[in-house]
């Protein structure tokens, strides 16, 4: 039965609601990430605009389906907000939803759905009485709620099975990360942060266009985002220059701490990530150029970004 909107059965499972909401709000959440290219595009201000959009379609209803949510019913929130968070970080689709929601900031859909439903049902039970919620109390109501969202998204993170040198580096100051007030996600810095770039052992393990994992810059066996942040002679320069900025310690915990610390060392690691991963990024085309010439390759497709940029796939 479907009253205002809600899809309700017998067991009160909503796997029915889900599945329909899921085939709108993908159509609208497509639509959406379109217009969000990974170089370019809209500011994180328009980004976030349209992620809100999208969620205020999911949360129609939450009060009532929030308590009763089943983990197939999570995972198609999870999978929606996915594509959203990784838009707003310019990642790549291949990012885990985890890496994506803290990047973005956003707390996970099932804790935002029953921090609403909590709001609601207390002012609920407040006009029951034959009153009205006063604003001081529903403000109070709503920092609670959360509250209690971002604590029980802090356990969850406790003993991450994805992404887990970025969620390790980015727990001890989660709420600092979330709460900040400066410094919004590039396209370069995120792959520097998630190790989902122009890597060779991303290039190689994850989307196969390399036939090994090796790096191009000095030879080592296995080219990672630590490697290139920490290791790699052919960046030694920019390195300096980022270890002025910020300090010695260039590990990934310590640029997401001189990160939160200021909108100045952002800038150095953003400037960093920028510096290095667009070299990277040239030096992929030229091999791919060469490539051109060996018998029976195919070059791989790229895409190109509304500014006319190449967007290595």
């Amino acid at each position: 039965m479907t009253y205002l909107g809600i899809v309700l059965d017998e067991r009160w499972s909503f796997v029915e609601h889900f599945r329909r909401l899921s085939e709108k709000v993908s159509r609208a959440a497509g639509a959406l990430a379109s217009l969000l290219p990974n170089l370019g595009g809209p500011s994180i201000g328009c980004r976030r605009l349209y992620m809100g959009i999208i969620r205020s379609m999911v949360m129609y209803g939450s009060p009532i389906w929030a308590y009763h949510l089943s983990p197939q019913n999570r995972l198609v929130l999870g999978r929606i907000q996915r594509v959203m968070a990784t838009r707003a970080v310019r990642g790549y689709r291949t990012i885990s939803k985890d890496a994506a929601c803290l990047l973005a900031g956003s707390t996970p859909w099932d804790l935002d759905a029953q921090a609403l439903a909590d709001v609601f049902w207390r002012c609920a039970a407040v006009r029951a009485e034959g009153s009205n919620p006063l604003p001081d109390a529903v403000r109070r109501w709503r920092s609670s709620a959360e509250e209690t969202a971002l604590e029980t998204w802090a356990q969850r993170l406790e003993e991450p099975t994805v992404s887990i040198n970025l969620i390790e580096a980015i727990r001890p100051l989660f709420r600092e990360w979330i709460k900040r007030r400066h410094g919004a996600l590039t396209f370069r810095l995120t792959q520097m942060l998630t190790g989902h770039g122009c890597f060779g052992r991303y290039l190689c393990e994850i989307t196969g266009s390399e036939p090994t994992a090796e790096c191009h810059h000095c030879g080592a066996d296995r080219d990672t985002a630590d490697h290139t942040l920490t290791a790699c002679p052919a960046w030694s320069e920019q390195r300096a220059e980022l270890s002025s900025n910020i300090g010695e310690d260039i590990t990934l915990p310590a640029l997401i701490r001189a990160m939160v610390r200021s909108e100045e060392e952002w800038t150095a690691v953003e400037t960093y990530a920028h510096n290095v991963i667009s070299t990277k990024e040239e030096a992929e085309r030229v091999r791919e150029q060469a490539a051109l010439e060996l018998p029976g390759r195919r070059p791989r497709r790229r895409r190109v970004a509304r500014n006319g940029h190449d967007i290595p796939p």
